[in-house]
């Protein structure tokens, strides 16, 4: 029979690494004596980042000490002392290909349900000064697992562990890991997965989206791999007319030899710009006109300090040329057959534009609120345009918001002088079944997003686009005064050259750095990234142009133009989405 050999508590704590502070609850120690395990945790235990760790379907984390005597022999180490892991249950017994996911146990008092295997998460290896241990927990089937407290109770060191009860399908808590994370997704094991009531919302619907991509190989790690785009690198596209829209915005009409594939209207292309640095810069911009038309346009603003948008207001005219890579993006409109709700502030109508195009060219039936805000009549551009449109359909509502009116504006109904304000959200009446596409300035889509959902509106059905680099996201990483993209501290490198297009930048690779991911860190690039190894996806970034490689290989490859930055070394020049 398997035994409890020790109960393990930490509370979370502020650890040093890398420069940067984690907030973690990784560092356990035994405690003696019994111990009350409640619905959220083990008394005198907590977890510093409850959005990957903790809660009710993560209270209780279990290791086997079986799997601390293979450590041992294959670190080479002899200093793994119980709740090195994290592990809040070590464990005699019960290894990794036995036990199954919705399986119940009772120890002491107590009695569990096995909900999910170890999150891959970076702070293990940080414990245990093993930056690789994430992805080899997984390559060797050893990752440990969570339960959720089904009565609580109290349980203590030697305690005996009954199974009272065999989950569905018999899916091992290895199995379901190697389902998520290695390569030969089954699918029917996906589907018994997803059929596992016990299993945590968030790996149900990871599989889900596995099984919808057909093999599981359309979504690794249940990230979706997006369609490849019809042109990899930059392409050369002629500027066939320049548009002076506003004093400060001009939109671009480019074309091509031959008709231009259609785009999906809300996504944006990366320009690289001739004759404005060395190397030429690159900048993305969404693409503002009707998608279907075989031609692509852009609309820039001109930024105080912006070098890129000078140069084109400057210097770009008709018959001169661009070098553009194939639109991307994921803010896109949805093809159902409900309301939609298009909300923007200044610039950031050039997206939602494109939507508005594309429901007007189908003679969509569907609710449509346009909704704008900008500080007078003289900033706010495509107002004839998008006035157009909104009369070629037949169910719309128009909000116009004048934030800071130079004088008397043009009267009528759709105009408001003052913001866009929850109050004002809230008078929309807006239906809950709407979906919302929100582009702007950040501070401006995180006010209307809570405005939304307080009106309402589920969160997964509010969109949302981010001008420039996307929001950072760092498990654990406390936040600070992050300051804008920059070049690395220290001498140049002397590699090729690394473009993050989102940030605007361009620097030399080093081999000072292991890995692309540690390099964006050193120019305070925003990164999204959890394990750190390859194992979970979450760094997946889209490759613009170049080719980089793997000193270690991922456990599964992403999409054929992504890369996984936390591994990734460049072997040529690189532009990525980032």
């Amino acid at each position: 029979m398997a035994t409890l050999l020790s109960v393990n508590v930490g509370m979370p704590t502020d650890v040093e690494w890398r420069g940067r502070t984690v907030h973690t609850g990784v560092w356990k120690r035994p405690v003696s004596g019994p111990r009350l395990v409640r619905r959220l945790n083990v008394d005198g235990d907590g977890q510093g980042d409850l959005a990957g760790h903790g809660g009710e379907q993560r209270a209780v984390l279990v290791y086997q000490v079986e799997s601390y005597r293979f450590w041992e022999d294959f670190l080479e180490r002899d200093d793994l002392d119980h709740g090195a892991f994290g592990e809040n249950f070590t464990i005699d017994g019960l290894g990794d290909d036995e036990v199954c996911v919705g399986d119940r146990y009772r120890i002491g008092e107590a009695e569990f349900e096995v909900t999910q295997p170890r999150v891959t998460c970076f702070r293990v290896g940080m414990r245990l000064d093993e930056p690789r241990l994430p992805s080899l927990l997984v390559a060797h089937h050893r990752p440990g697992f969570y339960m959720r407290v089904l009565t609580e109770g109290r349980v203590t060191a030697g305690d005996s562990i009954l199974r009272t009860r065999r989950g569905p399908h018999a899916l091992s808590v290895a199995e379901v890991d190697a389902l998520l994370y290695l390569p030969g997704h089954d699918a029917a094991r996906l589907a018994d997965a997803v059929d596992v009531p016990a299993l945590s919302p968030g790996w149900r619907e990871s599989f889900r989206i596995m099984l919808e991509a057909g093999d599981g190989r359309g979504a690794p790690a249940g990230v979706p791999v997006p369609t490849l785009p019809p042109w990899t690198g930059f392409r050369t596209l002629t500027v066939e007319d320049v548009v002076v829209e506003s004093p400060v915005v001009t939109s671009y009409i480019l074309v091509a030899d031959e008709v231009l594939p259609t785009y999906h209207a809300g996504q944006f292309v990366a320009v690289r710009v001739p004759d404005a640095g060395t190397p030429a810069p690159v900048r993305s911009y969404s693409l503002s006109g009707a998608p279907d038309e075989g031609r692509y346009r852009i609309s820039v603003k001109r930024e105080p300090h912006g070098s890129v948008s000078s140069r084109l207001q400057a210097g770009v005219k008709r018959g001169d040329h661009l070098e553009v890579a194939a639109p991307r993006g994921d803010f896109v409109l949805d093809d159902g057959p409900g309301p939609v709700l298009l909300v923007s502030a200044g610039i950031g109508v050039t997206p939602v534009l494109a939507m508005l195009h594309r429901l007007a060219s189908e003679r969509s039936t569907r609710d449509v609120w346009w909704v704008h805000t900008t500080r007078d009549e003289s900033t706010h551009v495509f107002a004839g345009e998008a006035a157009r449109l909104l009369a070629e359909l037949p169910s719309t509502r128009t909000l116009i918001c004048y934030t800071s009116p130079a004088g008397p504006h043009e009267p009528g109904p759709d105009i408001r002088t003052g913001r866009l304000t929850p109050e004002v959200i809230e008078g929309l009446h807006l239906p809950p079944d709407a979906q919302a596409y929100v582009c702007g300035p950040e501070s401006f889509m995180d006010a209307v997003t809570s405005a939304l959902v307080a009106a309402g509106l589920d969160t997964g059905r509010i969109h949302t686009e981010r001008f420039g680099s996307r929001s950072s996201l760092n498990p654990g990483v406390l936040p600070g005064d992050v300051p804008a993209p920059h070049a690395p501290p220290g001498p140049p490198g002397t590699g090729p050259d690394v473009t993050f297009a989102r940030s605007g930048l361009a620097v030399r690779w080093s081999s000072a750095y292991s890995s692309v991911l540690e390099l964006a860190e050193a120019c305070d690039v925003p990164t999204r990234w959890s394990c750190r190894t390859g194992v979970c996806h979450t760094c997946v970034t889209a490759v613009l142009s170049g080719a980089a490689s793997y000193a270690t290989p991922p456990l599964e490859p992403p999409g054929g133009d992504q890369v996984l930055i936390c591994l990734a070394r460049p072997d040529a020049e690189l532009v990525l989405d980032l």
